[in-house]
């Protein structure tokens, strides 16, 4: 007899924030997703161009990160910056990397039982996220950054719900892409899948639980907070959907899709939504790249997407890499290329939430 059918992947329910007490702030929390660049791969330390000690201490760029009376990196007073990662589903360990204030000192994260902290020492988009954020609110924020690099939206990130399509490739062969919790990501059409260890949606379900293990031991987080309330998204990412033109074809769908499920899932309907283009990608580029910024400049315009006018923006980055590189190589290390971004879906991030309060 045939073996029997795995089990089927359990789901993450959305999740619903305690309620504030009266005279109890909430934190206004900002999930960042994406692969390896989100994750942050930008040199720290070193007396040379490209570095962040060398934009800041050499070049004086990026002043609010360093601290003139103290001669130390500085430390934010509002701002909380917690990243923690796993490969894979609900059932696989938490590194946690980052559990401090805002700053661009490296520290080893002391985090609840479970998970493993260490310390990390390059940057991503984080710091520049961040202390935009910081220098906007006085409110407490945090940024949560729950990511692993080599990912795709269309295959291990695909939120639930989302249902597998064919494509035909150049080839003139049709295959069927997966959908959410089936396995493997593409087969031949009209062919029994073969499923693999691996299934549509795992790292969605796996960085949800890993945000929601944050979020539900909130004072281990952000000292003395009661409360919260998810008041945005981050999203940085498309390398790995760019190098399967199946997935590039689909990525605005896709995208729209995680936008509305990101909501349900935090019980944030009205979190604002900022994503990132890959650097090396220039506007009217038609490869794979060029679909995935398409498709980010697509959910940003009212015109396609009325639903999304004034919550959801799209950063393009290609301007702002310091040096030239591309997402695959994660931009050579340069820490300004990080910054700038950071600095830009920051930005991008007030100005949504502005809009929102006039």
């Amino acid at each position: 007899p045939p073996p029997p059918p795995p089990a089927p992947l359990p789901i993450v329910p959305p999740i619903t924030p305690p309620a504030c007490q009266a005279g109890d702030k909430p934190v206004q929390v900002f999930v960042m997703m994406g692969q390896s660049n989100m994750l942050g791969e930008g040199t720290k330390l070193g007396e040379k161009n490209g570095t962040l000690q060398y934009a800041v201490q050499t070049e004086g760029k990026y002043p609010y990160l360093w601290d003139k009376t103290t001669g130390n990196w500085s430390v934010s007073k509002t701002v909380r910056n917690v990243f923690v990662m796993g490969s894979g589903g609900i059932t696989s360990g938490i590194t946690l990397f980052n559990n401090e204030f805002m700053t661009a000192a490296t520290t080893t994260p002391l985090g609840p039982p479970g998970m493993a902290g260490k310390a990390k020492d390059s940057i991503g988009p984080e710091l520049g996220i961040g202390f935009t954020l910081g220098q906007y609110t006085t409110e407490p924020v945090m940024t949560l950054k729950t990511c692993i690099g080599d990912r795709a939206l269309g295959w291990d990130l695909l939120p639930p719900g989302t249902p597998g399509f064919n494509y035909t490739d150049s080839s003139n062969k049709t295959w069927t892409y997966a959908g959410y919790h089936q396995s493997p990501e593409k087969w031949p059409a009209g062919t029994v899948p073969v499923p693999m260890g691996w299934a549509a949606g795992i790292q969605y379900d796996g960085d949800t639980y890993r945000a929601y293990e944050v979020l539900g031991n909130l004072s281990t987080f952000y000292p003395g907070a009661k409360c919260y309330e998810v008041a945005g998204f981050f999203w940085w990412q498309g390398d790995r959907d760019s190098r399967d033109m199946g997935l590039s074809e689909h990525y605005e769908s896709n995208l729209v899709a995680l936008i509305k499920k990101l909501r349900i899932q935090y019980s944030s309907p009205n979190a604002k939504f900022v994503t990132a283009s890959l650097g090396q990608t220039v506007q009217g580029d038609t490869d794979g790249g060029g679909l995935i910024l398409d498709a980010m400049e697509a959910v940003a315009n009212a015109t396609k997407y009325p639903e999304f006018a004034g919550n959801v923006a799209a950063v393009y980055t290609h301007p702002l890499m310091h040096s030239p590189g591309s997402s695959g190589a994660h931009y050579g290390g340069d820490a300004e290329t990080y910054m700038n971004i950071g600095q830009a879906m920051g930005e991008a991030m007030v100005k949504l939430l502005q809009g929102s309060k006039e």
